[in-house]
C-alpha cells in the first residue's frame, strides 16, 4: 500500500510554477538498495521514469508537466545473472530495457508495452571472449554496444534496433597508424589496452553528452567518444603531438580519420601534458609545459581557427572566472594569483578542456583535475562513471553523468566565454543550472535515490532526503 501511495503521489503532490525551486515534495519512507532513473523520448517530449529494488522494476510515464500518463510494473530479471541495467532503446511509445551479466555475454531485455499493459521479454547470448566491450549507447531507436577486437585493428558494433532484432557490423580500422604516448609503434588494440591509471584504467573510453556541462573529471580523459543519431566520433589523446580524431558513419558503418596536430612546445615531452575537446565539428586543444598555456580552436582539416597562449610572464586575458583551486590539502577553496601558479598546477594534474553552449554563445572549462584520492559508499553516489549496482544511474541519467561535484578531488580550472568564432567575450558570468546543483549538494549530502534530467530549459533533480523521508523534485535553469 505503501509503494502505491508513493507512486501514485510522487508527481501529482505540489506542483508549483516554474519559477519555484521545489516542484514537488512526497513524505515517503524508502527501502534501501533502490534505483530511480529515467528514459526521455524527446519527440514526445515524455519522460519514462524506471523506479527499480531487488525485486521489481516500475515504470512510469509522465508527460512535459510531469503529470503521471500510466504506469506499469515488471519483475526484475535474475540478479545473479543479470547484475547490471546497461542501455534502452525505444520501440514508438514504449521503452526497452536491456540487463547483462557482468561480462556481458549474458543479455535479458524488457519492452514495457504501456499502451497495451503487457511486458514482452528476451534473452540473448553474445561470443565476447575475443573482444573487450569499450562504451555502450542509445539512439535511432537502437541499442549499440561498441568493443574491440583482441587481435588486429577491428571495431565491433553490436545493434539491438527496436523490435529486438540483434546484428553485429565490423568497423576496419587496419589502415590506420598508431603510436603510444612514449611514440612506439602499436595499433589500436594497444592504444586502448595503454594504462593511464590512476586516473584511466585500460580500455576505458569516456562518453562525452555535450548537451550537459561536462566535468573535467570526464573532459581530462584521454580516450573519449561522442554520440549522437548519425555518427560516433572517437577522439586519442594519449600522444602529446595530436589529436587522433575517427568518426564511425552509423548508416555505412565506414570509418574516416583526421589526425589534428597539437602546438609544438620545446622541451622534455614527458613535462607536456595535452588534450582536446570534440564540440559541433570542431576541435578545441589545450597543451601545456611547466611554464607555458596553449588553447587553439581547429577544424578536422587542422584550419586554425583561433589560438591564444599564457606563460609564466604573460597573464591569461581570456577568462571570465577567477582561476580557483578547490580540494588542496588545506582544504576549501582559494583562488590563484598569476597565470604561472595556474599552468603550473594544471600542468601536474590530468589537463582537461570541455565546451558548454549559452546561447549563442560557448563556454570553456580549462584545468586540471586529480585521480580521486577515496573511494567510499557515500561519494561513489555523487560521482560518475559508476559501475556495478550503480551503473543504472550513469546508463539512463545522461545528465547526471556529466555532473560532478569533485568530491576528494584537486581541481584547478578557469572558465571563459567565446563566440561562435572563437573570440573572446569580456563580462561576467551567471550561475548555470549545474553549479547551484553542486552548491545544493555540498550543503545537502545526506540524500539517495538521485535522478537529474532536461525537459526543455529546466533541469529537474529527484532525490531521496533520508533526515525528512521524503521524495523532492527541485528545478534549476542556467
Amino acid at each position: 500500500m505503501l509503494k502505491k501511495i508513493f507512486l501514485a503521489s510522487l508527481f501529482l503532490n505540489g506542483f508549483l510554477s516554474f519559477s519555484q525551486e521545489i516542484v514537488s515534495t512526497t513524505p515517503v519512507e524508502l527501502k534501501k538498495n533502490r534505483d530511480v532513473f529515467q528514459t526521455l523520448n524527446e519527440d514526445k517530449k515524455e519522460v519514462t521514469l524506471f523506479i527499480s529494488d531487488k525485486i521489481k522494476v516500475k515504470a512510469i510515464r509522465l508527460n512535459e508537466k510531469m503529470g503521471i500518463m500510466d504506469s506499469l510494473s515488471a519483475e526484475r530479471p535474475i540478479a545473479k545473472t543479470y547484475t547490471n541495467m546497461i542501455g534502452y532503446n525505444l520501440n514508438n511509445d514504449n521503452t526497452r530495457l536491456f540487463w547483462s551479466s557482468n561480462d556481458y555475454e549474458e543479455i535479458f531485455t524488457q519492452l514495457f508495452d504501456l499502451n497495451n499493459r503487457k511486458i514482452e521479454t528476451k534473452q540473448y547470448s553474445l561470443v565476447l571472449k575475443e573482444e573487450k566491450v569499450l562504451q555502450k549507447f542509445s539512439g535511432n531507436q537502437n541499442f549499440y554496444i561498441l568493443s574491440v577486437l583482441k587481435k588486429g585493428n577491428n571495431l565491433k558494433l553490436h545493434i539491438f534496433d527496436k523490435e529486438g532484432v540483434h546484428t553485429e557490423k565490423l568497423i576496419d580500422f587496419n589502415r590506420f597508424k598508431f603510436l603510444k604516448s612514449d611514440n612506439t609503434r602499436t595499433d589500436f588494440y594497444g592504444v586502448l589496452k595503454e594504462n593511464l591509471l590512476p586516473f584511466e584504467a585500460p580500455f576505458s573510453m569516456q562518453n562525452i553528452n555535450t548537451k550537459n556541462p561536462t566535468s573535467l573529471t570526464e573532459s581530462a580523459k584521454k580516450r573519449k567518444c561522442y554520440f549522437n543519431n548519425k555518427q560516433i566520433t572517437i577522439t586519442i589523446d594519449t600522444n602529446v603531438d595530436y589529436t587522433q580524431v575517427f568518426t564511425i558513419d552509423l548508416e555505412t558503418f565506414i570509418t574516416t580519420e583526421k589526425i589534428v596536430r597539437q602546438r609544438s612546445i620545446s622541451g622534455d615531452r614527458f613535462y607536456l601534458s595535452s588534450n582536446s575537446f570534440y564540440f559541433e565539428n570542431k576541435l578545441y586543444q589545450v597543451k601545456t609545459s611547466m611554464d607555458q598555456f596553449y588553447f587553439s580552436i581547429k577544424d578536422l582539416d587542422s584550419k586554425l581557427i583561433k589560438e591564444y597562449d599564457a606563460s609564466s610572464e604573460k597573464q591569461i586575458d581570456f577568462k571570465n572566472s577567477e582561476m580557483s583551486l578547490e580540494g588542496s590539502d588545506f582544504g576549501g577553496k582559494r583562488t590563484l594569483t598569476n597565470s604561472s601558479q595556474f599552468i603550473r598546477k594544471i600542468n601536474n594534474l590530468n589537463l582537461g578542456i570541455s565546451c558548454y553552449h549559452i546561447g549563442q554563445n560557448t563556454l570553456i572549462a580549462f584545468g586540471g583535475v586529480s585521480s580521486e584520492q577515496q573511494s567510499t559508499g557515500q561519494i561513489a553516489m555523487s560521482q560518475f562513471g559508476l559501475i556495478g549496482a550503480l551503473v543504472a544511474v550513469a546508463v539512463y541519467n545522461p545528465s547526471m553523468e556529466s555532473f560532478n561535484s569533485y568530491s576528494n578531488r584537486k581541481v584547478v580550472k578557469l572558465e571563459g566565454l567565446f563566440d561562435d568564432e572563437g573570440n573572446h567575450i569580456k563580462g561576467e558570468l551567471q550561475p548555470l543550472a549545474f553549479d547551484k546543483i553542486r552548491t545544493f549538494f555540498d550543503k545537502n549530502n545526506d540524500v539517495s535515490s538521485q535522478t537529474l534530467f532536461k525537459m526543455g530549459d529546466f533541469y529537474n533533480l529527484g532525490y531521496y532526503d533520508n533526515k525528512t523521508k521524503e521524495y523532492i523534485i527541485r528545478k534549476f535553469a542556467d
